[in-house]
């Protein structure tokens, strides 16, 4: 027996369901949740990074001296042009380029030969890396007196060393002697700075694909050429940042300074963040400050222009690049 149209049940739609997101749909809950692992963070980093930071900042414009609190009013500019009128800042401002362009143009040189040489595989390789790496572990304060017992005058290994290669006749006050001095500390950041370049551009080396070497082999390419057209060009942007870095980090560096000299002699290795310890350490805490501002605002606007300089630049139509 057939079913009439009217005994047949109303064909009922399928039931629409809602498509299924990826995302997670975010509720109060999830967010007091998340706020709450964040929070300890958020207080740390407010309190020990941010709160110092502009309380130094305020500082810059203050008469803020320890030895009188008396008067911490407002003074404006003064304290920056205190500084610049002060012949053993703009001392500091010329050493300080001296010990940059001076410890970073070896430690990339030689750092970029390691990391090349590491680079290949030979017996005993996780050895010589682990030593090669070890000084980037060690406190720059201490490398700071290894290399002050070595460059010293009397009993320093390095003269022991030189007068027994019969290279020089009388030892060489190194530390104590104004013209050996910045020589001496600019050697011992050398020796302590090449380990980061060799980690970082080791590292780089890692993600170069053999194919492109074993096509230049093939093409006839030699190592001279295979350095400037496949090495170099991959690592480029790891080059830039990795110099970057170090800039920032040499200037910021006073303490192996510190370790060695203390600044001397006669002041002759003072550095401007050195030299606004020194200046903390004698209670102007509104001179300091205001060093500290200015060294914050030029290494800025040089991350600034030096990205700017670095950054790849479209190539026109047309146009081909060489061979």
């Amino acid at each position: 027996m057939s079913l009439t149209e009217t005994d047949r049940p109303a064909l009922q739609p399928p039931a629409t369901r809602r498509p299924v997101s990826g995302r997670r749909r975010w509720s109060g809950r999830t967010a007091l949740v998340l706020l709450a692992f964040m929070l300890p963070a958020i207080v740390f980093v407010g309190v020990f990074t941010y709160y110092p930071l502009l309380s130094g900042i305020q500082m810059a414009f203050r008469n803020y001296n320890l030895n009188d609190l008396s008067d911490t009013s407002w003074v404006g500019l003064d304290n920056f042009r205190t500084l610049l009128d002060d012949q053993m800042f703009r001392g500091t401002v010329a050493n300080s380029i001296v010990w940059v362009v001076g410890s970073l143009v070896p430690q990339f040189l030689i750092g970029f030969a390691m990391a090349m040489w590491l680079r290949r595989r030979f017996r005993f390789r996780g050895a010589y890396q682990a030593l090669v790496f070890f000084p980037w572990a060690v406190s720059g304060f201490l490398i700071g007196i290894l290399f002050r017992w070595m460059f010293n005058g009397e009993f320093g290994v390095v003269n022991d060393l030189l007068m027994k290669s019969h290279l020089i006749d009388t030892p060489v006050p190194w530390l104590a002697d104004a013209r050996y001095a910045m020589v001496s500390v600019i050697i011992a950041n050398v020796w302590y700075g090449v380990t980061f370049f060799a980690i970082m551009i080791l590292a780089a080396l890692q993600g170069v694909p053999e194919e492109l070497y074993e096509a230049a082999a093939i093409d006839g390419a030699g190592k001279v050429r295979t350095l400037f057209s496949i090495t170099i060009p991959s690592i480029r942007t790891t080059l830039a940042l990795t110099v970057l870095l170090r800039v920032i980090w040499i200037f910021n560096s006073p303490e192996l300074i510190f370790g060695m000299t203390g600044g001397g002699p006669a002041n002759e290795t003072h550095i401007v963040t050195s030299y606004m310890i020194q200046v903390t350490q004698e209670g102007d805490y509104g001179r300091a400050s205001a060093m500290g501002v200015m060294v914050v605002f030029v290494l800025m606007l040089f991350a600034v222009f030096y990205l700017m300089a670095i950054r790849p630049r479209p190539s026109r139509p047309g146009r081909k690049g060489l061979a």
